[in-house]
C-alpha cells in the first residue's frame, strides 16, 4: 500500500462536496478520477497532498496513511514552474542527489594522484555504486528525452523559465515530475496545453511508468490507454470500478441498472408489507401477524435509490436553407499573424474545397495556424487569395475563448442583446436547455466558468440556425457528460462542419476527413482520425528505417576507407567508460571478499552457525559476481 485514506469529508458553504471518501492506492495502480465539473476531484487531490484539511463529521475521524519514505509527485491544474533559472538548471534539480554525488566523486578523483585514505576509497566506491545504480551517466540524455518528447527544443534548454507562457510552464513542471520519478504520480488534467504528438508521447511514457498513477482527466482516449481502474466522484461519494474508461462506462451503467432493479423490488415489498399492516394492525384476529410485519420492516436493510442522473444539456443544431453542393472554394490564401514589423506568415498558397455535408477536422501543432484559418474563412483577417462561399450559406461559429461575448453583460442580457424579440421566459428556457440555471443567468459572462461560457455559446449557436458550423476547440472546458451530448448533436447534424480540436474522441466520431496543418503546409486526408494516425505511424517507421539504413551504409563505407566514424569513436568512449566501471566494481567486490574472508576467522562468526552460514553464502555470491564481471571485462577488452 502506498497511500490510503478513510473518512474524508469536506463542506463548502454548507454543501457537502466529499462524503466519507475512502481510497487505497497500491504499487501498480493506475487510477483515473472522473466526475462532473465542480464535484470535488481537485479538492480530494489537495487533501491527499495535505494542502487542504478535511472536515470532521460527528465521530468519524479522517485518516490519511502513507508508506514510509513515499515520494509523491503532484501536478496541480494550471500550475507550473517559475523563476529565473534556465530550463536545464530546473530539470537538473530533479537529479540533485546524483549531481552532488558526481561532484564528490570528481573531488576524490583529483586526490587520487596523491593517494586516498581507506575511508576515502570506501567513500568513492560507495558513491560510484550509487551513481551507476541510478543511471547517473545518462542524466543529460534523460532530460533531453523528456523535454523533447513534451515539445521543447534544444534552443529552449538555456531559456529562463519565467519567459515561457503559462501552458509551457505547466508542461515544464510535468517534465520535472517525470524526471524525479516518484513512487506515486498525481496529475490534475495533465493533457491540457498538449497537442496530439505530445499527448501520444506522454501516454507511451506513462505506460512504462514503474510507479502508481492517479489522474484527473477529461481525455477519454488518455484514460482508456493508461488506467486499470476508474474512480467516479458523484454527489460526494467515491465509487471504484475495475478497468479503463470504456469498461467503467459499461460497469457503471450495469451497476446503476442493478441497483434500480433491487430498489424497485424492495419498494414493492415494502409497499405490500405496509399495506398489510395498515389493514390488519387494529383487528384483533390479525394484529399479531401485522406486528410481525412491522418488525420485518424495521429490520429490513434498505437499498439506496440510485442517484438520479443530473439533467444533461440538450443541444440540437438545425437550419432552414439548404446550400448548393459545392459549398466553399479556397484558392492560394495565406495565413499571417502580427502587425507591421512583427507580421509573420504561417502558411502560404493554401487551396482546398468543401462540399455540402462534409465534416472536416482541422488538426496541427499549437501555433500552426488552425484558429487563424477559421478567422480567414470568416473574412475576419486580411489575406491574399480567394475565399468564396456559395450563395445560401449561413455560418454559425463557436470561438475557442468566447471572444464575442461581452464580459460585462449578464448571461440573460447577452442573449437579449442578440435576440431582442425573445421574452424572458424564452431566454430562460433556452439557457435551461444548456443547463445554465438559477443565479448563474444573472452573473456577468466575464466571471462565470469556462464551461458555463461554452454552454452560453452553444445556446447562441443553436439560435443562429447555421447550415455550416465553424467550431474552434468546442469541447474545451466541458465535462464528460456535456462532451457526449455535444458529440451526439454534431453527429445528428446533417449540415457541414469545419472544426479545430485536440479531442481525439470527437475527431474519431465526427470527422469524415482531416485538414492537417504541418511544417507550413496544409494536407487533406480522407477517412477517420484513427486511419490517419495509423498512416502517420507507418510513415514514421518507414522514415526511421530509411535513416537507420543510411546510417549503417555510411558506417560501412567509413570502415572500408579505414577511419572511424563519429559513432564509432563515441562507441569506443562508451566501452572505455564501461571498462572502468567494471574494474571499479571488481575492485570493490575484491575488497569485500577480503573482509568477509577475514570475518570467518572471528570467534563471533565461526561460533555462530547463522552468521557463519550468511558469511559463506555471501562469499560464494561475491565470487560468482567476480567471475561474471571478469568474463564481461574479457569480452570488452576483445572488442577494444
Amino acid at each position: 500500500m502506498l497511500l490510503s485514506c478513510t473518512g474524508i469529508n469536506k463542506y463548502y458553504q454548507g454543501a457537502q462536496v466529499l462524503n466519507s471518501v475512502a481510497l487505497t492506492i497500491e504499487d501498480q495502480d493506475r487510477i483515473g478520477l472522473v466526475g462532473i465539473n465542480g464535484c470535488g476531484k481537485s479538492t480530494l487531490l489537495r487533501i491527499l497532498m495535505e494542502l487542504e484539511l478535511p472536515d470532521r463529521v460527528d465521530a468519524e475521524e479522517p485518516v490519511i496513511a502513507k508508506a514510509s519514505h513515499l515520494r509523491i509527485g503532484y501536478l496541480a491544474q494550471n500550475a507550473g514552474l517559475d523563476g529565473e533559472r534556465t530550463v536545464l538548471e530546473e530539470m537538473q534539480e530533479a537529479f540533485a542527489p546524483l549531481l552532488a554525488a558526481k561532484e564528490q566523486m570528481l573531488l576524490l578523483e583529483e586526490k587520487m594522484n596523491h593517494g586516498l585514505s581507506d575511508a576515502e576509497t570506501d567513500e568513492y566506491a560507495r558513491l560510484s555504486a550509487y551513481f551507476e545504480t541510478n543511471d547517473g551517466y545518462r542524466t543529460d540524455v534523460r532530460i533531453r528525452t523528456v523535454l523533447f518528447g513534451m515539445g521543447f527544443t534544444e534552443g529552449d534548454l538555456l531559456r529562463t523559465v519565467s519567459g515561457f507562457s503559462g501552458g509551457e510552464k505547466t508542461r515544464l513542471a510535468l517534465c520535472k515530475l517525470l524526471l524525479e520519478a516518484p513512487e506515486l504520480l498525481i496529475l490534475d488534467e495533465p493533457t491540457n496545453h498538449l497537442d496530439f504528438q505530445t499527448v501520444g508521447w506522454l501516454e507511451e511514457y506513462l505506460k512504462g511508468w514503474k510507479g502508481a498513477l492517479l489522474i484527473v482527466s477529461h481525455d477519454r482516449f488518455f484514460l482508456d490507454r493508461l488506467c486499470n481502474a476508474v474512480c467516479e466522484l458523484e454527489h460526494g461519494i467515491l465509487t471504484r470500478y475495475r478497468g479503463n474508461y470504456t469498461a467503467f462506462t459499461r460497469l457503471r451503467a450495469e451497476a446503476v441498472a442493478r441497483q434500480q432493479k433491487e430498489y424497485d423490488a424492495q419498494q414493492k415489498e415494502i409497499a405490500k408489507l405496509e399495506d398489510y399492516v395498515a389493514r390488519n394492525l387494529v383487528r384483533a384476529s390479525t394484529s399479531k401477524s401485522a406486528k410481525s410485519r412491522v418488525k420485518q420492516l424495521e429490520k429490513m436493510e434498505r437499498v439506496e435509490k440510485p442517484f438520479s442522473e443530473a439533467k444533461a444539456a440538450k443541444l440540437s443544431f438545425t437550419y432552414a436553407v439548404t446550400p448548393p453542393l459545392d459549398l466553399l472554394d479556397v484558392r492560394n490564401i495565406d495565413l499571417t499573424v502580427g502587425e507591421g514589423a512583427q507580421r509573420a506568415t504561417l502558411m502560404d498558397e493554401i487551396s482546398f474545397t468543401v462540399r455540402r455535408g462534409e465534416k472536416l477536422g482541422i488538426i496541427g501543432e499549437n501555433g500552426a495556424g488552425k484558429s487563424t484559418l477559421l478567422k480567414v474563412l470568416r473574412n475576419l483577417l486580411p489575406h491574399k487569395g480567394l475565399v468564396r462561399w456559395a450563395s445560401g450559406v449561413r455560418l454559425a461559429c463557436f470561438e475557442q475563448e468566447s471572444e464575442s461575448l461581452n464580459p460585462y453583460a449578464t448571461v440573460m442580457d447577452e442573449l437579449h442583446g442578440r435576440y431582442p424579440t425573445l421574452s424572458d421566459f424564452e431566454v430562460r428556457s433556452l439557457l435551461g436547455q444548456v443547463r445554465l440555471t438559477g443565479e448563474n443567468v444573472f452573473k456577468e459572462t466575464g466571471v462565470i466558468s469556462g464551461g458555463e461560457r461554452a454552454k452560453l455559446c452553444f445556446a447562441i449557436l443553436m439560435m443562429e440556425h447555421g447550415n455550416v458550423l465553424l467550431l474552434d476547440e468546442p469541447t474545451n472546458h466541458l465535462d464528460l457528460a456535456t462532451k457526449e451530448v455535444l458529440e451526439e448533436a454534431l453527429a445528428e447534424f446533417d449540415g457541414t462542419i469545419l472544426f479545430v480540436s485536440h479531442d481525439r474522441y470527437l475527431l474519431e466520431r465526427i470527422a469524415d476527413g482531416l485538414l492537417v496543418m504541418e511544417d507550413g503546409k496544409l494536407e487533406r486526408y480522407k477517412g477517420k482520425f484513427s486511419a490517419y494516425q495509423e498512416q502517420v505511424r507507418r510513415k514514421t517507421e518507414a522514415e526511421e528505417a530509411a535513416a537507420n539504413a543510411e546510417k549503417a551504409k555510411k558506417s560501412a563505407e567509413a570502415a572500408k576507407r579505414g577511419y572511424r566514424t563519429k559513432e564509432q569513436r563515441s562507441l569506443e568512449v562508451k566501452r572505455r567508460q564501461e571498462q572502468k566501471r567494471l574494474e571499479q566494481e571488481m575492485e570493490a567486490l575484491q575488497l569485500e571478499e577480503a573482509q568477509v574472508q577475514a570475518s570467518l576467522e572471528e570467534e563471533a562468526v565461526y561460533s555462530d552457525y547463522t552468521k557463519m552460514q550468511a558469511a559463506c553464502t555471501r562469499l560464494e555470491e561475491i565470487r560468482r559476481l567476480l567471475d561474471d564481471l571478469l568474463e564481461q571485462l574479457i569480452l570488452l577488452e576483445e572488442d577494444l
